[in-house]
C-alpha cells in the first residue's frame, strides 16, 4: 500500500469517527428519534418542493430553543455547515442542499417542532418561535380580530412565519409590503469563528444565553418586560413607497437594500430563534370589483389612478391573463375545491400527506409517475364547474382580468371611479357578490400551482416549468411581456398572473420537451435587465438566482465564515468563501475550483 493511500484511508477513518462523535452528541441533545440519518428519513428535508436537493449528514429536529442552541454549538464544534430549515416550502431551493459539491458535511436543523407564538398588546404584535406557521398564527389571532402579514397563499401550504421574514417574502396585500422586522433573536458566527447570540427582540431578559432561550421557550416574560419602541415590526414606509407611480424603480424585490436588516432578508445566513412582528386588523365586509379588458393600457390607467389619487388604498389588486385563467380552471380545480369546502386550515396537513404519499409511491417503479396528481385531477372532474357564471363570461370576452379588493370604507370611492372610467373605456367591470369575490380570489390563488399539475400530467411533452417572479419599475407603462421568436418557439404555454398594483408578476412558462430551460431563462434575464426589472421579487434567490451585490454583502456581513446555508444565491459553498483546488484528477460531480460540479 502506498503512503498516499495510507494517508487517505487514515483521513477517511478520522472523518468517519468525527462524524460519529457529532451524531452521538446530537442524539444526546434531541434524542435518537429526532436525529435522522437514513436517506429515506431525510429525503423530505433534503428536497425542495419545486427545486433543490442534495445529501446531508443528518437532519436534526430540536424541540426547544435551548436544544436548538446546543445543536448549533455541537455542529460548529464539529466543523460542519448548517442549514436551518422551517417548513421547507420555498420555491427556489433556498432551504435545502444544492448538490453534493460542498467542502464540508451539511447538517439540516429542522425547526418544525418549535411552534410556539406569544400575543402582545391584545394581539397588536406577536413573538413567534422558529416553527410557527402562518396558518397557526392566523388561528391564534382570529379571535382577537387580527391577522398576520399573509393570509392566503403561503398560508395554505404550511409556510412558516420565519420563512417570510428571512426572505422578505409577501406583499400581495398592498398596504403591508414584504414581511419585515427589526426585532429578533439570532445567532451569528463572527470573523473569528466565535458564536454570538444577539437579542434585539425588545424583551428585557438578562443572564446567559440558555436562560434567555429558556424564558422564550416557556413564555415566562411579562408585558412589562416588553420594550415598546424596540424597532419596526413591519415596513411602515411601504404604503407611500408603492404610491409613487412615476419612480423608475420597482416597489419591492428581495435584494432591496432598504429591507435587509439582520434577520430580515437573511436567507438562513444566521440562525434565528425568535421574531417579533406587527399584526393587522381583519378587514370586515371587503368589496371585490372584477375588471376585464382587451387593452393593457386601460389597466395601466386604472392602476395609476388608484395608487395616485384614491384616498382609501385598496387591500389588493390581482392580475390574471386569460391563458392562466384557463389552465387554473382545469388544473387548479381540486385546490380551489379543497379550500372552498375545507378552508385553508386543513391544507398544510393535506399537502404534507400528499408529499409523504409521493415519496412512498416513488418506490414502486411499476406505478404511473405522479400518481397522486393523476388521482386528484381525475377526482376534480367529478364536480361541476366551480366558477360563477359572470366570471366565466369575462373569461370568454377579455384577455386581461384585474381583481380589485377594497375596504368597505373605500367601496364608494372605487365604485364611483370605475363607473366614470368605463363610460368611455372598451373594457367592463362588475361588483362581485361576497361569494363571487371569494371565488374570484380563490381562482387567482389556484393559478399559482396549476402549471405544476399540468407538467405532472403531460411529462411526455413538457420538459419543465420555467418560473419567474419579477418586479417591474413603478413607472413602467408597457408591462405586458412580448418575447422574441427565438424564446417564444420552445414555449408551449405562457401563464401570467401577479400583484398588479405593485407591479410584481409571476410568469410561468411551460417548455416543450427537449429544450434547455436554463438556457432559455438566461436569455430572459437579459430581456428583464433591459426592462429595468428586478428578480426575484418575492421568492428570494435560493440556489436558482445570482445574489446581487447588496444581497451578497448582506449575507457575508451576517456570516463572514460561511457557516450557514453556504452557496445561497450562487455564493461560494466553501468555508470562509474561499475556492479550493482539487489535486486529484477531476471526476464528474466533484467540486471544481469555482465550486460547481463537473459535467
Amino acid at each position: 500500500m502506498s503512503i498516499a493511500a495510507t494517508t487517505q484511508d487514515s483521513s477517511s477513518a478520522y472523518h468517519w469517527k468525527s462524524n460519529q462523535v457529532l451524531l452521538d452528541s446530537l442524539r444526546q441533545i434531541v434524542g435518537a428519534k429526532y436525529t435522522l440519518t437514513s436517506p429515506s428519513a431525510t429525503r423530505r428535508y433534503r428536497t425542495g418542493i419545486r427545486f433543490g436537493s442534495g445529501n446531508a449528514l443528518a437532519v436534526v429536529r430540536p424541540g426547544t430553543l435551548v436544544e436548538q442552541w446546543k445543536v448549533l454549538k455541537a455542529c460548529l464544534g464539529a466543523g460542519v455547515a448548517i442549514i436551518t430549515q422551517a417548513s421547507n416550502t420555498g420555491l427556489t431551493g433556498g432551504s435545502t442542499p444544492d448538490g453534493n459539491d460542498y467542502d464540508r458535511d451539511l447538517v439540516i436543523v429542522s425547526m418544525t417542532r418549535v411552534k410556539r407564538a406569544y400575543v402582545l398588546d391584545n394581539g397588536k404584535q406577536v413573538i413567534c418561535l422558529p416553527g410557527t406557521t402562518l396558518d397557526q398564527l392566523e388561528k391564534l389571532l382570529r379571535p382577537l380580530g387580527r391577522e398576520p402579514h399573509s393570509v392566503i397563499g403561503s398560508t395554505c401550504i404550511g409556510a412558516s412565519v420565519f420563512g417570510g421574514v428571512c426572505n422578505n417574502s409577501g406583499g400581495a396585500l398592498v398596504q403591508r409590503g414584504p414581511a419585515y422586522t427589526e426585532m429578533s433573536v439570532f445567532a451569528r458566527v463572527d470573523e473569528r469563528g466565535e458564536v454570538q447570540l444577539v437579542n434585539h427582540l425588545g424583551v428585557r431578559i438578562t443572564g446567559p444565553e440558555e436562560k434567555l432561550l429558556e424564558c422564550l421557550d416557556r413564555g415566562t416574560f411579562s408585558e412589562t418586560d416588553v420594550v415598546e419602541d424596540a424597532g419596526a415590526g413591519q415596513d411602515h414606509e411601504y404604503i407611500q413607497h408603492v404610491r409613487r407611480v412615476d419612480d423608475p424603480t420597482p416597489a419591492r424585490f428581495n435584494a432591496d437594500p432598504n429591507r435587509l436588516y439582520e434577520s430580515s432578508g437573511s436567507a438562513g445566513k444566521v440562525m434565528v430563534f425568535a421574531v417579533r412582528l406587527d399584526t393587522f386588523p381583519i378587514e370586515k365586509n371587503p368589496v371585490v370589483f372584477y375588471i376585464g379588458t382587451n387593452r393593457t393600457e386601460e389597466l395601466t390607467q386604472i392602476r395609476r389612478e388608484v395608487l395616485s389619487n384614491f384616498h382609501h388604498m385598496p387591500i389588493s389588486g390581482e392580475y390574471l391573463h386569460r391563458d392562466a385563467f384557463k389552465i387554473a380552471e382545469k388544473y387548479g380545480k381540486d385546490t380551489f375545491l379543497l379550500i372552498h369546502y375545507l378552508g385553508t386550515s386543513r391544507l398544510p396537513a393535506l399537502f404534507g400527506l400528499k408529499s409523504r404519499c409521493d415519496a412512498l409511491l416513488e418506490r414502486f417503479h411499476f406505478l404511473p409517475s405522479h400518481l397522486t396528481d393523476r388521482v386528484l385531477q381525475a377526482a376534480s372532474y367529478l364536480f361541476p364547474n366551480h366558477l360563477p357564471e359572470r366570471i366565466r363570461l369575462y373569461h370568454k370576452k377579455f384577455d386581461h382580468h384585474l381583481l380589485l379588493k377594497v375596504s368597505a370604507e373605500g367601496a364608494d370611492e372605487a365604485r364611483s371611479f370605475l363607473n366614470q372610467y368605463f363610460d368611455n373605456a372598451t373594457g367592463s367591470y362588475f361588483e362581485c357578490t361576497a361569494a363571487e369575490g371569494e371565488k374570484a380570489f380563490l381562482h387567482r390563488f389556484a393559478a399559482a400551482g396549476a402549471a405544476n399539475r399540468y407538467r405532472a400530467l403531460h411529462e411526455q411533452t413538457v420538459e419543465n416549468i420555467l418560473a419567474l417572479d419579477i418586479a417591474l419599475p413603478r413607472n413602467n407603462m408597457d408591462w405586458f411581456e412580448r418575447l422574441p421568436e427565438e424564446i417564444e418557439e420552445p414555449i408551449m404555454i405562457k401563464l401570467y398572473y401577479g400583484h398588479f398594483l405593485c407591479h410584481v408578476f409571476h410568469q410561468d412558462y411551460i417548455v416543450k420537451k427537449g429544450h434547455d430551460c436554463m438556457a432559455i431563462e438566461h436569455k430572459m434575464w437579459k430581456l428583464l435587465d433591459n426592462r429595468g426589472a428586478e428578480y426575484p421579487a418575492e421568492h428570494n434567490v435560493g440556489h436558482l438566482y445570482v445574489a446581487k451585490p447588496a444581497l451578497r454583502n448582506h449575507y457575508q456581513e451576517l456570516d463572514p465564515c460561511n457557516r450557514f446555508n453556504p452557496g445561497i444565491g450562487h455564493t461560494s459553498k466553501f468555508a470562509h468563501y474561499r475556492e479550493i483546488e482539487i489535486a486529484a484528477p477531476h471526476l464528474p460531480g466533484a467540486p471544481t475550483q469555482n465550486g460547481k460540479t463537473g459535467q
